[in-house]
């Protein structure tokens, strides 16, 4: 049986390869039906905003690839509820459907995988 993993992205969209990094490591893994989520905290949670202008910064857009994650099996979507709220990113409009964590629920979110990858 495949060991699960859950994909831990701390950078922002325009901060360098690490956001698109991680997002093609999950739809890898979600192509070859591995047991994965994914999780966005610090500067992350930015990927799952909306209204993102990547080409002014000469930065792919990555909405594309993030919109396909359910298409690919990765239904586990998952955001930092303090990350949000430090970096004054509204929850009632974010560009993917994920479940909000506080820190209690995250320890416990990271207790249910076998593998952890964070970048």
């Amino acid at each position: 049986m495949a060991k699960s993993v859950l994909i831990i992205t701390r950078q922002a969209p325009w901060a360098g390869p690490a956001a698109r990094e991680a997002l093609d490591i999950a739809l890898a893994g979600g192509a070859f039906d591995l047991p994965l989520g994914m999780l966005f905290m610090d500067d992350g949670v930015f990927q799952i905003q909306p209204g993102q202008a990547p080409l002014a910064l000469e930065q792919k857009n990555l909405a594309a690839n993030l919109q396909a994650l359910p298409m690919f099996g990765v239904d586990d979507l998952y955001a930092c509820a303090d990350s949000l709220a430090a970096r004054r990113v509204p929850t009632d409009s974010l560009a993917l459907p994920v479940e909000i964590l506080d820190a209690d629920a995250i320890r416990a979110l990271l207790g249910r995988f076998d593998e952890v990858i964070t970048l």
